[in-house]
């Protein structure tokens, strides 16, 4: 018997030209092995799945909780296993880099999208894709970070390639998985980071992971002049929209911003002049196709850099029957940092 979150969504709903929501979804949590639906094939027709992995554990991102909602952008197949974190340990491999008894990650490369996901107890993956997990990380704690803590990281290596002055880093969003981990890794590496948030109860957390200064989001989430008055030397954005504008109008000459989120918006209205009058850089962070270089160099980085003990103060835990009712929590907002689910 293999556990997991089975998504099923009827073929009439949401067939209109453009729509991404399906509203008669069933979401159940079901024996993979016996249900008709799947027929016990953990493996997409046409997805490679050359590694089996016992599922320990993994985590819900706004991807996830979209997913339960029957966002067609997201779950792009039916049936579907969610999730796009997954961590565990291998019993089978017909892969050169991996053999039982090794515990990998994943993050993204399809998975909960395009081919079955984490949650659930038993994945098959494509072992071109997989990280080994950080000696210094548990699983767990590799689950908590997941791809909230990864697309952070990797926001963190744009901005340190590209190189910027000195002076306050952004973050907006600051209050969630992605924000809170840019907060802490930006602080980590000694900026003084300025963190935008919606909800005043989050700022001793904050705070305590490493920002200067909070800030309230309505100061970016607003009308803004195509240049404004220069206040940051970089940011880190994961709400897009409005506020992302407000960020590139108020960046300094040669700064640089990297988009890596749109909790708010996917809508940018801006002009060309942050650009072309102050030498600002748009950059983007995109943890699902990331190459494995990238992903191996990131997680290096997340096992060395991060605190165990600032992980934990992030990271609610719940179990897997609960998945379903943590995205709905998500969805609507009410979420500070990460949530964790428990599979083993």
């Amino acid at each position: 018997m293999t556990r997991g979150w089975l998504l099923t969504r009827s073929e009439a709903a949401g067939a209109s030209s453009g729509s991404e929501a399906s509203p008669a979804l069933d979401a159940r949590l079901a024996d993979l092995d016996a249900d008709d639906a799947l027929g016990g094939a953990l493996l997409v027709e046409g997805a490679v799945g050359d590694v089996t992995v016992d599922v320990t554990h993994s985590s819900l991102n706004f991807k996830d909780a979209l997913a339960f909602n029957g966002n067609r952008g997201v779950a792009r197949i039916s049936p579907l296993v969610p999730g796009i974190d997954v961590v565990g340990i291998v019993t089978e491999s017909h892969h050169p880099r991996w053999r039982a008894g090794d515990r990998v990650l994943l993050n993204g490369a399809g998975a909960g999208e395009t081919r079955h996901g984490g949650l659930a107890e038993r994945a098959v993956l494509d072992g071109g894709t997989l990280v080994a997990v950080p000696a210094s990380l548990s699983n767990a704690r590799a689950a908590a970070v997941g791809t909230a803590g990864f697309t952070a990281m990797m926001a963190v290596l744009a901005l340190e390639k590209h190189g910027v002055p000195d002076g306050d880093v952004l973050v907006t969003g600051a209050s969630g998985g992605l924000g809170s981990y840019s907060v802490a890794l930006l602080a980590a590496s000694g900026r003084r980071v300025v963190a935008a948030t919606g909800s005043r109860d989050h700022v001793d957390a904050l705070r305590a992971l490493g920002a200067a200064e909070v800030i309230d989001r309505s100061e970016l989430d607003r009308e803004s002049k195509p240049l404004e008055s220069q206040r940051w030397a970089a940011a880190v954005d994961a709400v897009g929209g409005r506020s992302l504008a407000t960020v590139l109008a108020t960046t300094a000459p040669n700064g640089a911003v990297v988009a890596c989120g749109n909790a708010s918006s996917p809508d940018l209205p801006t002009t060309v002049m942050p650009f072309i009058l102050r030498g600002v850089a748009l950059l983007g962070a995109n943890s699902t196709a990331a190459p494995l270089a990238v992903r191996e160099h990131a997680w290096g980085r997340l096992g060395a850099d991060l605190e165990p003990s600032m992980i934990d103060s992030l990271t609610r835990w719940v179990d897997l029957e609960s998945a379903a009712d943590a995205a709905a929590e998500l969805l609507s907002g009410a979420v500070r940092g990460r949530v964790g689910v428990t599979i083993e």
